[in-house]
């Protein structure tokens, strides 16, 4: 098992490389600065979701709770926000890009 799927993610969740679908007919690289920002914002927003969905999770048993839990569970709440927005995400990126390369445009007309 590599590093990278230490939760038993599926393969296509648990890689290294990603960026999401590119919108047709644009410049929707991962290497492009406002596709990049698109998925961070998606990234940050998924992440924050996920922590409220995990809010009330009860943490009882012989490996549950204590502090180690609570200092972690935020970070593997962002690691699956990665991993889903690497994946194709849930179209919150699409949505960010689009509106970002408008006011690109505008700004230059």
């Amino acid at each position: 098992m590599s590093p990278l799927n230490a939760l038993g993610l599926p393969p296509e969740l648990a890689t290294a490389q990603g960026g999401g679908p590119a919108l047709p007919g644009s410049a929707g690289s991962a290497t492009d600065p406002a596709r990049r920002v698109a998925e961070e914002f998606e990234t940050f927003f998924l992440a924050r979701f996920i922590e409220t969905m995990q809010a009330g999770i009860a943490t009882d048993g012989p490996f549950g709770g204590g502090q180690g839990e609570a200092m972690f569970r935020g970070l593997l709440s962002d690691e699956m926000a990665k991993s889903v927005t690497r994946a194709g995400g849930v179209g919150i990126a699409d949505a960010v890009y689009r509106e970002i390369i408008k006011l690109q445009e505008a700004q230059q007309a």
